[in-house]
């Protein structure tokens, strides 16, 4: 009986390691993809803190804030954007002078005007280093609008 038995565990190991090594690879790549997610996340953060300070409508502080956005500094040449594919074409920044198509940067009160900024990432594409697993995906547009302090 036991002469039957042999390589019994080679091949129970061998059905289940496929799925086991599947699942890893799955938990691991879904893991990288909340990492970037992430890290965009907070690029939008500073880029609209940085834009809070500036004066509306300056394109030149609007620029040094997609830098921000896509290279984690204001005047950055040359440098590796914090995420893989991740391009200043891809970031809106948009003030109560400078408008994005769809925002209001302006918010009426009893008391006035609050002026706001608003930067966001539209079309970021996430690339899978294991597409058998997780498939290549586009994020949504990753948004912020913080009230300007000019």
């Amino acid at each position: 009986m036991r002469r039957y038995m042999r390589g019994v565990a080679a091949v129970e190991f061998a059905i289940l390691a496929i799925p086991l090594v599947t699942l890893a690879f799955g938990i691991t790549e879904i893991g990288r993809a909340i990492y970037s997610y992430n890290t965009l996340v907070k690029s939008v953060r500073d880029a609209a803190r940085f834009l809070t300070s500036q004066a509306p409508g300056d394109p030149t502080k609007h620029a040094m804030a997609k830098s921000m956005a896509v290279y984690g500094a204001p005047n950055c040449t040359g440098c590796a954007p914090l995420a893989s594919g991740l391009t200043t074409g891809m970031i809106q920044t948009c003030d109560s002078a400078l408008p994005c198509e769809g925002v209001t940067n302006t918010l009426p009160t009893g008391s006035g005007i609050i002026k706001t900024v608003t930067v966001r990432i539209v079309g970021y594409p996430y690339n899978s280093l294991v597409e058998f697993v997780v498939s290549d995906m586009n994020f949504n547009n990753i948004s912020i609008t913080m009230r300007s302090h000019l």
